[in-house]
């Protein structure tokens, strides 16, 4: 039986209304939000039930659609860029060293490192033995950008000719971590993730590869390995990088759920006005005859034949094809007594295309967190001021992403690296150190990694901005030539050769003070249209 509905009256007997805090928990005006209740859940209940499906049409969207790909190449190239510099910096007070000590324990650090890592012929830091460590973290880049995160397993090879170490790398797709036998979710079984009752990641269920049927299957086969975290000791097994964003969450969630709908609509909308714009290119010609019925029976013979038919109209073709009249090449067609020559054409309007099409890529910039102008590569309406707080918006954003994601990838794969090395003897640690690597592991693995540079839009407003902060002690060098992606000691080292080459030479000190003054200031263009 249903309940009716209750309701409070005031004295006049009038219905008392529900006090609200906020409009935005009510009706809204006119009732919009009155159908909208959507059910509070954490992150996993929103994220995990539809994973497979938002990441798979992610995944064809960068496939596939212009701005999708450009969207994850403008992550990639700004987060990472083409060199992926480690910056070593243990911290060497916890560790009971002194200052010197430390610099030159992270010089030997950083040559063997990069030696390994950033190898391009023999590539051993990966297990297939196609990338350098550069190479996958922009891979790992993009692949969080279009699934929310990125996965790779710890491996020891050994019998490698010519490897001095053997750890490596295996990347692991995400969809290839999930529940054995297609199991549902449970509280210590997530997506593939075996948790604990905190919700730390104990170990990751990895579905192994199928070849077969390529073009029929997805490439999966139907037996899966638990890969643990970590070892007992500590050594990391599995490394799985993402930014979660609530409590409890399990796996990431891409870039690209927030525009999923106004996307693959963007291609259509485009694909319709082009064929519009084809039909628009085109005509027909008509030719209209006043010949009445009963004149075309009498000319045809009184019947529709087909015989007395096609002798008509081939009369009309005959005479058509002999009245050959140009005009500079056109030709004019004299027509029959009675034709008319009508052009028939569809008409040509943009009905507010250009104007939609604008307001799909700023919310398509606006989810993927880029701006519209280095979305669409439209950079006409930017004004020096306009594209440098745009830029500056962007890289404030990359930043926050480096740091979460390429570089604590490459900071796991370091931490592996780096413990090989102690323990093989291939790296000593310093006499002065107090605590061993497993007693401070995380001071021993504390780095900085450099990637691409800010971009600059006018080079020497952006030098003479560095030269302040530096000369003001609001900045270093190390941070300066950090936004450039250059690492300052290779560059002073490199600046000491050539001032010894300079002298050797018999060629005169370079002067960066001379060269400042004989650049001009440059006022900032106040006109709109283009990059100054």
């Amino acid at each position: 039986m249903k309940m009716p509905d209750i309701s409070f009256l005031d004295s006049s007997g009038r219905p008392i209304q529900k006090a609200e805090s906020y409009t935005g928990t009510g009706t809204g005006f006119g009732g919009q939000l009155q159908r909208w209740n959507p059910r509070a859940k954490t992150a996993d209940a929103a994220l995990l039930p539809d994973l497979k499906r938002g990441n798979a049409r992610a995944e064809d969207l960068v496939r596939n659609h212009a701005l999708a790909k450009n969207g994850v190449q403008l992550h990639v190239d700004n987060i990472v860029g083409h060199m992926f510099r480690l910056s070593y910096k243990p911290k060497w007070r916890a560790l009971g060293m002194s200052e010197e000590d430390a610099r030159a324990f992270a010089k030997e650090v950083e040559d063997a490192f990069t030696e390994y890592a950033e190898d391009p012929i023999n590539c051993y830091v990966d297990a297939e033995r196609k990338r350098t460590l550069t190479m996958m973290c922009r891979e790992i880049t993009a692949n969080h950008t279009s699934a929310g995160e990125g996965m790779a397993s710890a491996e020891w090879i050994t019998g490698r000719p010519g490897a001095l170490f053997n750890t490596a790398i295996k990347l692991v797709n995400h969809h290839r971590v999930c529940n054995p036998n297609h199991a549902p979710d449970s509280n210590s079984l997530r997506a593939g993730v075996k948790v604990d009752r905190f919700g730390a990641a104990v170990g990751y269920w990895v579905r192994n590869h199928d070849i077969t049927g390529y073009g029929l299957s997805d490439g999966m086969g139907n037996a899966w390995t638990f890969v643990p975290r970590e070892t007992r000791w500590g050594r990391q097994q599995f490394l799985h990088v993402f930014e979660p964003r609530g409590d409890g969450q399990t796996r990431g969630e891409n870039q690209f759920l927030s525009v999923m709908e106004q996307l693959p609509q963007l291609s259509k909308l485009q694909q319709t006005k082009l064929q519009n714009a084809i039909v628009n290119a085109m005509y027909a010609a008509v030719i209209e005859s006043e010949l009445g019925s009963e004149a075309a029976m009498e000319i045809i013979g009184g019947d529709l034949s087909t015989d007395k038919l096609t002798q008509y109209m081939s009369t009309l073709a005959d005479y058509h094809e002999g009245a050959d009249i140009r005009l500079n090449g056109v030709k004019i067609p004299h027509l029959m007594p009675g034709e008319n020559l009508n052009l028939l054409t569809s008409g040509n309007a943009d009905n507010g295309f250009s104007e939609l099409e604008s307001s799909i890529t700023r919310w398509i910039a606006a989810g993927t967190n880029t701006s519209k102008e280095s979305l669409t590569k439209d950079y006409r309406e930017l004004s020096y001021s306009t594209a440098r707080a745009s830029m500056m918006e962007s890289w404030r954003y990359f930043m926050g992403r480096r740091k979460i994601i390429p570089s604590r990838f490459a900071s796991m794969v370091f931490a592996l690296w780096l413990e090989e090395a102690i323990d093989s003897g291939r790296i000593r640690l310093p006499r002065s150190a107090t605590r061993g690597f497993y007693e401070a592991k995380a001071s021993w693995c504390n780095c900085e990694w450099i990637g691409s540079g800010r971009i600059a839009i006018d080079g020497l407003k952006e030098v003479k901005e560095s030269i302040l902060l530096i000369e003001s002690g609001l900045s270093t060098y190390e941070k300066e030539l950090a936004k450039m992606g250059e690492d300052y000691q290779e560059v002073f080292a490199q600046q000491v050769r050539e001032m010894e080459e300079r002298k050797k030479a018999g060629l005169p000190p370079p002067s960066w003070v001379k060269a400042l003054a004989l650049a001009p200031d440059q006022e900032e263009p106040e006109a709109v249209g283009g990059v100054s």
